[in-house]
């Protein structure tokens, strides 16, 4: 049953009914109460009110919470203070998330993103950053912005702006068919995350298959890797680049699990794990231990999906790791077609504090190491850069590329797109807009065909005020940008190019003179045999 209409949900629509009922049966009784017509007209009103918010399709929150909702729109309508006082809380609520999340909203909707009175940015504070632009602006390109990824026959067209990493089983079916379908109609790739291809995946958009530790969807039944499913799977069309998650960015190096209760027949189904189980996601791989067998895996997996351009994610931890691998694709000749880049500050539906808030490499950091690294060993041009963490706005996605990717991911802002009104109640089954949850009677609040198009418009709008961005740089094309286009105030009277915050080794470095390089040491322990350090006497 969708409807319970004595939970807390509904109960302020219940309570107007069971009012205008006793009113109703009052007024019969004693018909000369014609007082009782007033409060009658009133209730009547509110259950004319609840339950046209209960069929209507443009706001899932009313759809969910009928009547009571109208209040977080009254407070919002008063004026900006008070919807910053009422609904926003100390981690989220800095004005640099409340902006960025009224972006993706307006654009969205096709609203009006426009606003007067100058920045709300402090421009004097520490941390201020900024795109330098030209004197001599370019012509607005009107060029859909794109980058080819593979080497091996199988060529991807990416848009530089994509869904990122976000499961089903983390995400609701509506709303994983919304983005699904969105990216369909804007022509950009969405991510499955590692939860697997479901079926709510199959509305027709582009698809990165994300292959996890628990290889969902491609495994046997004591959960290593099958080969034979995997190529089954990745036959599909729909799929076009296959990612190994090494570790995401919310919670690097630990793994995960979805107690029995939750997994459903769907999922179960989805990820080939049996229901009545807990469905393990396990802390590190089993199909190779070592840089070498990695890149032999990645291999492997380019060959059984017929050269889909494979690559693999991963949050900077150790350097010498990285550095391992990078050892491992000179030795082997084996190179991934891509690497993504996700950022520690990347969110995730429920992870421990410590990991949230302590472990790994922050986006910046992670990134321009990465493309060092890449560059140091001469093979920065053969391998593309994905980035995600955070990204949200078109100035995110300029300076982002400046430090090195060539394509963006973005799960925040897509899921802003979607409803999300970052109640942070993704870990409990009770999302009130109907984007993370599993209960179907809270899902029917997303309303597929019309979030999907706001998807659509999200995706279409920032790429339009990337374009905006990079002709006021005075540049042709995203890829053109450089670290010496963005600044940054490092101290009310000091401000610092990218280029002098975060430079960049130069080509071949690490092969031919790696003492000269500020990546020496961790170059010197790194092993191709070995995710673990060399010991030097």
């Amino acid at each position: 049953m969708f409807l319970r209409p004595f939970s807390p949900r509904f109960i302020t629509l219940t309570s107007f009914v069971l009012a205008a009922v006793a009113l109703a049966l009052a007024l019969i009784r004693f018909p000369q109460a014609e007082w009782l017509l007033i409060p009658l007209g009133v209730c009547l009103g509110f259950v004319v009110i609840g339950l046209f918010d209960l069929v209507q399709t443009r706001h899932a929150v009313l759809r969910n919470y009928p009547i009571a909702a109208h209040l977080r729109f009254l407070l919002e309508a008063i004026r900006p203070e008070m919807r910053q006082y009422f609904f926003e809380d100390e981690k989220f609520g800095t004005p640099f998330s409340r902006d960025k999340r009224s972006i993706v909203y307006q654009r969205a909707k096709r609203q009006l993103d426009k606003r007067p009175f100058g920045t709300n940015y402090d421009v004097y504070s520490e941390g201020y950053e900024w795109l330098n632009h030209s004197m001599a602006p370019a012509m607005v390109s009107p060029d859909h912005f794109r980058v080819d990824v593979g080497s091996h026959g199988r060529i991807y067209s990416a848009s530089l702006l994509n869904i990122s990493a976000m499961s089903f089983g983390a995400l609701s079916a509506n709303a994983i068919r919304a983005l699904n379908r969105g990216a369909k109609m804007g022509g950009f790739a969405h991510d499955t995350g590692e939860g697997g291809f479901s079926p709510y995946h199959q509305e027709g958009g582009d698809v990165i298959w994300e292959l996890g530790s628990g290889y969902f969807g491609a495994r046997n039944p004591d959960g290593t890797f099958s080969p034979e499913r995997f190529a089954q799977i990745a036959a599909n069309e729909q799929i076009k680049m296959i990612e190994i998650k090494l570790s995401q960015g919310a919670k690097p190096g630990h793994g995960g699990v979805l107690p029995a209760a939750k997994v459903s027949a769907e999922i179960a189904l989805t990820r080939n794990v049996p229901m009545g189980q807990d469905c393990i996601s396990p802390s590190r791989h089993s199909a190779f231990s070592t840089p070498k067998e990695l890149m032999h895996f990645i291999a492997t997996l380019r060959e059984l999906s017929g050269n889909k351009p494979t690559g693999f994610k991963l949050c900077v931890g150790h350097e010498w790791e990285f550095l391992a691998l990078c050892k491992a694709m000179l030795a082997t000749g084996i190179r991934p077609d891509f690497i993504v880049v996700d950022g520690k500050e990347g969110g995730t539906g429920a992870a421990p504090l410590e990991f949230i808030d302590h472990i790994g490499k922050p986006l910046r950091e992670g990134l321009s190491f990465v493309h060092s690294a890449l560059t140091g060993i001469g093979l920065r041009d053969q391998i593309r850069i994905g980035a995600s963490g955070k990204i949200v706005s078109a100035f995110d996605m300029a300076r982002t590329i400046a430090l090195g990717a060539d394509w963006c991911n973005s799960a925040r802002g897509f899921m802003f797109a979607l409803g999300c009104i970052q109640s942070q109640s993704c870990h409990t089954d009770r999302c009130p807009t109907g984007v993370a949850t599993q209960d179907r009677s809270r899902q029917r609040a997303l309303v597929v065909p019309d979030k999907a198009e706001r998807v659509a418009n999200f995706h279409r709008e920032t790429m339009k005020s990337l374009a905006e961005l990079t002709a006021a740089a005075g540049l042709d094309h995203p890829s053109h940008f450089s670290r010496i286009h963005i600044s940054r105030r490092v101290s009310p009277s000091e401000v610092s190019t990218f280029a002098q915050l975060y430079p960049v080794v130069a080509r071949g470095a690490l092969i031919d003179d790696a003492s000269g390089s500020p990546l020496f040491r961790a170059w010197q322990v790194a092993d191709a045999d070995s995710f673990r350090p060399m010991v030097r006497n």
